[in-house]
């Protein structure tokens, strides 16, 4: 086994198992450092803290004795730390907190760190700032007011005197609109590791007054984000625990270098709207180790809807996620809907699927408009378990004011026009589905524009005993089902290589307007 350390700072360190495991190891192992036992993992990808600046490690992994993996590295350089509390933070879960950890931050020289150390910390939110290393202790919390009047409002559109002329700040599902301030929030900041064993609590609830009653309806402004960072680079999340988000827990918005590493995002499975990581224009991230169970999609891959779309042309791509584990959301992974501006380079991996509704979720529709393209998807070395339905790519999603309308949901081809998304390749291989319930896959192109290619190899899908009706894409004309096969409509090219469906009611795979298969 190979023991690779993927992420280091002055203070902590992540490093992975790469044994073929996927995000859980067979067996628990022991933790060694510099020759003595720290702790013991069941998980591929680890964090240690509590590491001194400039200081040399030896990481060994044991099991009954025998050594499975070493690695050797050097911490990097710290200049100072700030300890909130020497800035007046109290840490006592009553006082507001607020603008003693935000001072610190603003008073935080480069190559240095703010220190949040144990203790529960009132805070509504919080601003970053370039070159800032932010360490959330293992037994701190950082817990949100849900006072509306307490945060700041971001406008939507604000003048700029550019050829643009407009400065975006408030975003909402894809278009601008006002919108609280995230709990952490970055601006325009590059060069920031927020990291630590500690707790980003929202205390987001149903209670009278509190952020989920009523969230259809916007008061004031729209519910904001656990973490949101706008137009950032080269930020790393690292170890956090993420809960109670009041809407999608991390929201990047046109950032790019961005790494999200051995974290945990938690909502109630009944919380609205709170997605656990929702790129959206963004470039080049890697989400490595993360644990996530919440009550919508748990990653979702977005580019704006039609007006961001239209006029930004800013694809999200070149996206990695790995070792994962995605449970009780909506969906596994999902792209779009709001992908006006296209979803590029997106490769799944080594992850685990438990629990969740679909698994690959893509969401698109007729008027998400030409730069709407979907390329270069890959999921590969999946473990899916009770996945509703597995696979869906649903091109009539009924979603927005229009939705129902004959434009959207016709099956009769249409000219194709600037409203016409497009979806050129898909490849799926490796994946096992057990306990299936509605369909092994469902995927249903455009008829004007047909999905390019769709490639799966190796493919194993069993049904649970007990299997639960239910529609397997949002989109009109489609009954609940249970136990179907594979199901694949509008399709240019498909190759079927390995593919194998059991126990289902029917037959195990139907094609409908697939001009060449290869099987």
């Amino acid at each position: 086994m190979k023991l690779n350390v993927i992420f280091r700072n002055a203070r902590c360190a992540v490093l992975e198992c790469a044994d073929g495991s996927i995000f859980y190891l067979d067996q628990p192992a022991e933790v060694f450092v510099n020759g003595e036992k720290k702790f013991d993992t069941d998980h591929v990808i680890f964090s240690l803290y509590g590491l001194a600046p400039q200081t040399m490690y030896h990481v060994e992994l044991k099991r009954d004795g025998s050594l499975l993996g070493e690695a050797l590295f050097t911490t990097e350089y710290e200049f100072v730390t700030l300890n909130v509390n020497q800035f007046g933070a109290k840490g006592d879960g009553v006082s507001d907190d607020t603008h003693f950890i935000q001072a610190a931050i603003m008073a935080c020289p480069k190559n240095s760190r703010v220190l949040i150390p144990k203790g529960t910390y009132r805070i509504t939110s919080l601003f970053l700032k370039d070159d800032l290393n932010l360490e959330l202790e293992s037994g701190a919390t950082l817990l949100a007011y849900t006072d509306r009047e307490r945060f700041p409002v971001f406008p939507p559109l604000v003048q700029s005197y550019d050829e643009r002329g407009e400065y975006i700040l408030g975003t909402w599902e894809g278009n601008p609109l006002p919108m609280f301030s995230g709990i952490i929030t970055g601006i325009n900041v590059k060069n920031v590791v927020i990291y630590g064993g500690g707790i980003l609590d929202g205390q987001a609830s149903f209670e009278e007054g509190n952020w989920w009653p009523n969230h259809r309806v916007m008061k004031t402004a729209f519910r904001p984000r656990m973490v949101f960072l706008n137009h950032c680079e080269n930020v790393v999340m690292q170890g956090l625990t993420v809960k109670n988000s009041p809407s999608w827990n991390i929201h990047p918005f046109f950032s790019n270098h961005l790494r999200f590493l051995d974290m945990e995002v938690r909502n109630p499975k009944v919380s609205p709207n709170t997605d656990g990581l929702d790129p959206e224009s963004c470039r080049d991230l890697e989400v490595a180790g993360l644990y996530f169970s919440l009550g919508d999609d748990c990653v979702a891959v977005k580019s704006g809807k039609i007006y961001m779309g239209k006029t930004y042309q800013t694809p999200s791509q070149d996206i990695c996620i790995r070792q994962c584990c995605m449970r009780d959301g909506h969906g596994s992974v999902t792209i779009g809907s709001e992908m006006a501006g296209g979803v590029k380079n997106l490769i799944v991996k080594d992850c685990l699927f438990q629990n969740t509704d679909r698994g690959l979720r893509i969401k698109t529709r007729r008027g998400r408009g030409k730069d709407a393209v979907v390329e270069g998807i890959l999921f590969d070395h999946i473990r899916m378990d009770h996945v509703m339905t597995p696979f869906v790519v649903n091109s009539f999603y009924y979603c927005d004011p229009d939705g129902h309308t004959e434009y959207v949901k016709t099956k009769e081809p249409l000219k194709v026009d600037e409203r016409t998304p497009q979806i050129r390749s898909l490849t799926f291989r490796n994946i096992q589905a057990e306990n299936c319930h509605v369909a092994a896959a469902f995927l249903y192109g455009l008829p004007e524009q047909k999905i390019g290619q769709v490639k799966m190899e190796h493919i194993r899908v069993t049904y649970a005993p007990d299997a639960k009706a239910d529609i397997p894409a949002m989109m009109e004309g489609v009954e609940p089902m249970a136990k179907q096969g594979i199901y694949i409509n509008n399709v240019n090219n498909l190759i079927l290589n390995d593919v194998s469906v059991e126990g289902q009611d029917g037959a195990a795979i139907t094609l409908e307007n697939i001009e060449q298969l290869e099987s």
